[in-house]
């Protein structure tokens, strides 16, 4: 049987016919490939900020952390220094200058970096920043007042180092 040029007509109607429902399934179809690559690239990024954002808090409570201990470690030697200044002795006087100025400049330091001393004598007793190691009566003091500090306590930030070692006032 032989084509006719009509019949090679319908036949290349039929083709494109055949093809044009394919290639409009091929552009939904990557839409939507793009589509998910997209929203995959959104999750991976966000993914990704959050563990930057939890790195950096990690970091940060690494940091603190080892800031803290080694404050730390810090207060008897200023406990000591302390001590030391109010010991009074006959020509001692050149010793105790040299203390004063390294005292002075440790608590220097440590301000800059945060760290306060907690005001105890005077205010009343708060067990959150005081240790009561002891009472006394005192009539003229109001009931619950700080009266005497042993140890001074340290404060980083709002977080507290060392609580203050008090007598406390009963009245």
């Amino acid at each position: 049987m032989k084509d006719t040029p009509n019949d090679i007509d319908r036949a290349s109607d039929a083709d494109v016919d055949a093809t044009a429902p394919p290639a409009a399934d091929d552009a939904a179809e990557l839409r939507k490939e793009r589509d998910n690559l997209h929203d995959r690239l959104l999750r991976q990024a966000a993914e990704f900020d959050n563990y930057r954002k939890r790195i950096d808090r990690e970091r940060k409570e690494t940091s603190e952390y080892a800031a803290v201990e080694f404050v730390k470690d810090l207060l008897p030697v200023i406990d000591d220094f302390e001590r030391a200044l109010q010991i009074e002795a006959p020509g001692a006087e050149s010793y105790r200058q040299g203390l004063e100025i390294i005292h002075r400049a440790l608590m220097d330091t440590l301000r800059k970096r945060g760290v306060t001393a907690v005001d105890s004598v005077g205010t009343d007793f708060d067990p959150h920043i005081h240790q009561a190691v002891a009472y006394e009566d005192a009539p003229e003091r109001r009931d619950g007042e700080v009266i005497e500090e042993f140890a001074r306590g340290y404060r980083l930030g709002d977080r507290l180092l060392r609580p203050a070692m008090v007598k406390v006032a009963k009245a």
